[in-house]
């Protein structure tokens, strides 16, 4: 237990603590690896000094299950967990999930529904004037004026709602600590206003130095056109060199303020973050109800970046970790690998050496550890930029460094390749090693989808990148002599795609001769540019109309069609089919998606399906009582062998 920070009273005694100086609140249970935000900034914390006490997933019907070390000497840190809590909660249909992979046995219900919120209000039932910062992906993007997609309508930031004090937004190790000695030297929370990487309320514009002011929230509230306008702002903003304050009105309620982003860490300052005394562990006390499953999916893994360039418009990482690269050094992941080799329970097999993109190891250009991204242009989208600063050397030798530690029998690589940059590098050695060491039967790569016209409203390269990627892929493999295969991921419903375009995707996975092991609809989380496009119907960058899927019906269609094969979708397809005047995929040809219903008489298939008269109905009624004549047949042999079976004992 010494091991692990204090979850008990009596683990606070045992340290020699009267009290803590944080009290670390999480809707996750409490486990002590790199992969969890609460280790990292518990971790961080205790080697400054400071008492950290950790209450996983309190019961936040009772104001007790917040008073377990009574109250904390600086201020509450509250966070949903690792993912948003109606994420978590709930399916892109809104139906409840039945697991939870970090809850203990996977256990559902142990945290609520906008835990940030909940938690936060428990604690001012009784700590009335503590500090209370949120942080977290949840609260991280919905720091500002957002759009509820549960709720389909937009809400407050998360700092109105909750009633906290301030927000860390990213992943906030260097706003943490300087909020943290902030408050040791006796500084009011609520004059806490110029930490990078920080949100905060004010009663006026006084304490915030040229800010650009958002259109209010009421306006956001009413006028899709001003909320797309906001984002625009807000998303140009996301870059700590170039990024300036934002200020949004809430009336008499005051303002939301939110800083510039925190500096990204330098690759010294990542190395000691992960090179804190992590026990790699789930708490003991989650033991007997088996652990927390989704420790088992990364406790061999190895964290080698964070940020990513990439930008695509459905993922919040632009929000959350940026599009600066910051990565960990060879030495540091090689000596979390050998500490990884020395646990009881490793096999030899690491499962993973990556990030939000694995074959990402630096920045996209030189010129953003010095004066940040471009606010108008993409690295790698529409197409790669010229700056682009493509090399996959580093990747390279950081992966035979980590398969060459003694005890290391293989070193997969599963977070995710970003296959037009690695296109872009006409150097073939690593995905000729890729292929030779890191893929196990199987490369899993996200082209999302087919259509030119979806894939720009994705962020995504054109189709014919991906195409040219699966030749090169094969052409490794056949290098290499091996037969692997690559799986892609493909999303529906998202803005942009019509029936037409989801009729092309089927047609594509029809030709594959596979059904995506994948497939997932478009789930508008807050703070994504797709989100803004969703709600909106407006692409924020541009101004352009944007026709979005949003009949729950139609979105149906959309991903049943992706899975032709499942013959409950049928009826489904072939409306869809229907409304595109695509019945020509209906017939018993080899490029139909689904057959016609069989009946006397002509078919009301395509011109593919051809016509069955009633010769064809006669035949295919004679096949058919033969084979009810030949399974009777077989029954009664089957009946008259028991019964000599049953005689003979």
């Amino acid at each position: 237990m010494q091991d692990f920070l204090p979850v008990t009273r009596e683990d606070m005694k045992s340290k020699g603590w009267d009290t803590v100086d944080f009290v670390y609140v999480t809707g996750d249970a409490y486990v002590d690896h790199p992969s969890f935000g609460s280790a990292i900034i518990g971790r961080l914390l205790e080697s400054r000094g400071y008492r950290v006490g950790m209450i996983p997933q309190p019961d936040w019907r009772k104001k007790e299950s917040i008073q377990v070390f009574g109250e904390p000497r600086l201020g509450f840190l509250v966070t949903a967990g690792n993912m948003d809590s109606m994420v978590n909660h709930y399916t892109v249909s809104k139906k409840h999930r039945s697991t939870d992979a970090y809850s203990p046995g996977g256990k559902m219900g142990l945290r609520p529904d906008r835990a940030c919120v909940v938690y936060s209000n428990l604690i001012r039932q009784t700590y009335k004037h503590t500090p209370i910062i949120l942080g977290g992906i949840e609260a991280s993007l919905r720091r500002m004026a957002h759009y509820d997609y549960w709720e389909n309508k937009v809400k407050h930031s998360i700092l109105i709602d909750s009633g906290a004090d301030l927000i860390s937004y990213g992943m906030g190790e260097h706003s943490i600590l300087e909020i943290a000695e902030a408050l040791q030297s006796g500084i009011p929370v609520q004059e806490i206003t110029y930490v990078a990487g920080t949100v905060f309320k004010s009663h006026d514009l006084g304490r915030v130095y040229d800010p650009m002011v958002l259109p209010d929230f009421e306006t956001v509230k009413s006028d899709k056109k001003a909320y797309a306008d906001s984002f625009a702002i807000q998303y140009r903003n996301t870059d700590p060199f170039t990024a300036k304050p934002l200020a949004e009105s809430y009336g008499n309620r005051g303002y939301v303020i939110q800083n510039p982003p925190a500096q990204p860490l330098t690759q010294t300052e990542m190395d000691d973050v992960y090179d804190l005394p992590y026990t790699g562990q789930y708490h003991p006390m989650y033991q007997k109800e088996g652990g927390i499953p989704a420790l088992k999916e990364i406790k061999f893994s190895l964290t080698s970046n964070r940020g990513c360039f990439g930008s695509c418009n459905f993922c919040a990482l632009t929000f959350h970790q940026g599009r600066i690269l910051q990565t960990r050094s060879h030495e540091s992941i090689v000596r979390e690998a050998v500490r990884m080799t020395e646990d009881p329970e490793f096999k030899g097999y690491i499962h993973d050496v990556g990030g939000p993109t694995a074959d990402f190891r630096h920045p996209s250009c030189k010129k953003q550890l010095t004066k940040g991204v471009c606010k108008e242009r993409q690295c790698l989208f529409p197409s790669p930029c010229k700056n682009l600063t493509v090399d996959h050397k580093d990747y390279l030798q950081l992966l035979r460094k980590v398969r060459n530690i003694p005890k290391v029998k293989k070193v997969f690589v599963r977070s995710g390749i970003r296959f037009d940059y690695l296109m872009a590098d006409p150097d073939r050695t690593f995905l000729n090693e890729l292929v030779k060491y890191h893929v196990s039967g199987q490369l899993r790569v996200a082209p999302e989808h087919v259509s030119d016209e979806v894939l720009k409203y994705m962020g995504k390269p054109k189709h014919a990148v991906y195409e040219s990627f699966l030749k090169a892929y094969e052409n490794a493999n056949a290098h290499t002599g091996k037969q692997q295969y690559a799986v892609p991921y493909f999303m529906s419903s998202h803005p942009g795609c019509t029936m037409k375009e989801a009729v092309k995707l089927a047609e594509y996975v029809r030709d594959l001769g596979f059904t995506p092991e994948q497939v997932q609809d478009f789930y508008p989380t807050p703070s994504t540019l797709s989100t803004c496009m969703y709600y909106t119907g407006i692409h924020p960058l541009t101004g352009e109309k944007v026709y979005v899927p949003k009949n729950p019906h139609e979105k149906a269609i959309q991903r049943a069609l992706m899975q032709y094969k499942n013959p409950e979708n049928r009826e489904l397809i072939l409306e869809g089919l229907k409304m595109t005047g695509r019945m020509d995929l209906v017939g018993f040809g080899p490029k139909c998606l689904i057959r016609p219903r069989e009946f006397r008489g002509k078919s009301t298939g395509g011109k593919n399906s051809g016509t069955r008269n009633t010769n064809t109905d006669r035949r295919y009624s004679a096949a058919s009582s033969k084979k009810t004549q030949k399974t009777q047949t077989r029954s009664g042999a089957h009946e008259r062998y028991q019964k000599k079976k049953n005689k003979k004992r």
